[in-house]
């Protein structure tokens, strides 16, 4: 007897519960992809703050078992907490920056309480936040995501080429192994029959690792130290200190996440197929990134939030359930009680770079898709999704181009995400819903079709 399917069970696929050990595999595709992620920033916030070794381990340990929560609580959901869709949960990259720049010019204490105000301020801030989600039709949300997948791609190809002020930039075996891994990755994607061709990322990372183990690349021996067993600690630098205008870069930056997270949501509904309604799924999952903030800086850790890491994923793997993810979720909570959280640190970065690519290239193509159906034929569509995507770039490709702004307004302008956001709504309403559109938007108007609707109109 055939397997059921969605037309016969009436379950649709992000719904659908498979055999465990069938998930098994594809979960932890998900987990290697974005334990990179955590890890890295953990060693880069006991590194600028010169924590000790004990002190990394709890860290380490705090933020996986969050992000594990973070992903079970979107791919589960609990009552209007989580948007039940297959998401993980990550700390911010920005949100990493803003606590050790907090923690550098005040203390940690009042970084955490920085952490713990920005929980609340995504609960409290979201209610009015959605009354704007309206602006946020299909022209802005493309352009949205494409500048995040081309943001990604300028973050992590940095783990291959290095930092440009390093001595390790431009190291041809980090190079080479990048490559290597994207070649890998393509290779599988073109040959590998079924279940296994759905791994291909996983595969490529492996084979990259793989690779990296003969270039004497991989560190695994390195990572052993430490204790057997590892846990979050309650306060681990003291009691919080809430000081508002230490934490006001860091609540800037909580929109701009908003607004990125309005956009993931969209993109990851579109993939899955499942009808995302915004005013009430971006809600959830901004809630369910104050929930786990608010709780995690408790035990030590920078802001969480739903990352768009595993949305490539879902993609190209095709698999959609969200249970699929919340396996995830346990699989990075079970890690982040292990020792298994610092051997998986000595993946060489150049191979998690290269798989990376790939993947928030994909996210970016993703955004390309959307505005393929928005009528270009209008101009201000037109200039609303150039100038969008050039003023959301140029932080992107020019790194500090605001550093000698405020450091409170450098930290808004500098997010791409945000001043393409803010950039493409502006103009949207400007040559959209104003009185006057342009000459092409009213000829057009004058002989509406069925067909221009279809393929959507700014409004």
């Amino acid at each position: 007897m055939p397997a059921p399917t969605e037309v016969t069970d009436g379950v649709h696929p992000v719904d659908q519960l498979r055999p465990v050990h069938k998930l098994i595999p594809f979960a932890i595709q998900h987990v290697l992809v974005m334990v990179a992620t955590p890890i890295s920033a953990v060693f880069l916030i006991t590194k600028a703050l010169e924590l000790p070794q004990d002190m990394t381990s709890a860290l380490l340990s705090a933020v996986l078992v969050f992000s594990g929560l973070g992903s079970i609580l979107q791919s589960v959901g609990v009552w209007k907490l989580g948007v039940r869709l297959p998401f993980v949960m990550l700390p911010g990259g920005a949100g990493t920056v803003l606590f050790i720049s907090i923690g550098q010019g005040t203390d940690l204490q009042t970084a955490v309480g920085a952490v713990i105000l920005t929980g609340v301020f995504y609960i409290l801030a979201v209610t009015l936040f959605v009354r704007v989600l309206k602006y946020f039709p299909p022209l802005v949300i493309g352009v949205i995501v494409i500048v995040i997948g081309i943001n990604l791609i300028q973050v992590t190809g940095k783990l291959i080429t290095g930092q440009p002020d390093s001595p390790e930039f431009g190291d041809p075996r980090n190079l080479l192994l990048g490559f290597v891994t994207i070649a890998a990755t393509v290779l599988c994607f073109r040959f590998l029959p079924g279940i296994w061709g759905r791994l291909s990322i996983a595969i490529g990372l492996v084979a990259g690792t793989v690779v990296g183990a003969f270039l004497g690349m991989t560190s695994f021996g390195d990572q052993l130290a430490g204790p057997l067993v590892a846990a979050p600690t309650l306060f681990p630098f003291g009691m919080p200190k809430f000081d508002l205008i230490a934490a006001i870069p860091m609540l800037l930056w909580a929109l701009a996440s908003m607004a990125e997270a309005t956009g993931q949501t969209i993109i990851n509904g579109e993939i899955v197929e499942r009808k995302v309604t915004p005013s009430r799924d971006v809600p959830r999952v901004v809630r369910a990134d104050g929930i786990i903030t608010l709780l995690g800086g408790l035990f030590g850790c920078t802001p969480m939030v739903t990352s768009g890491e595993n949305v490539g994923i879902v993609r190209a793997s095709g698999v959609r359930s969200r249970f699929v993810t919340a396996i995830a979720g346990i699989i990075l909570i079970l890690i982040g009680f292990s020792p298994l959280a610092r051997v998986l640190g000595g993946i060489p970065a150049a191979a998690v770079g290269g798989t990376a690519v790939v993947v928030f290239a994909i996210i970016a193509v993703l955004g390309v898709q959307m505005l393929s159906r928005v009528d270009f034929h209008h101009t201000g569509n037109l200039i609303t999704a150039t100038v969008g995507l050039g003023v959301g770039l140029l932080p992107v490709l020019i790194p500090g181009m605001y550093s000698r702004f405020p450091p409170s307004v450098a930290s808004l302008l500098s997010s791409g995400v945000a001043m393409s956001a803010f950039t493409a709504v502006v103009l949207n309403l400007l040559f959209n819903h104003g009185r006057r559109k342009d000459s092409d938007a009213e000829a057009t108007s004058q002989k509406p079709s069925p067909t221009s609707e279809a393929r959507g109109t700014a409004e």
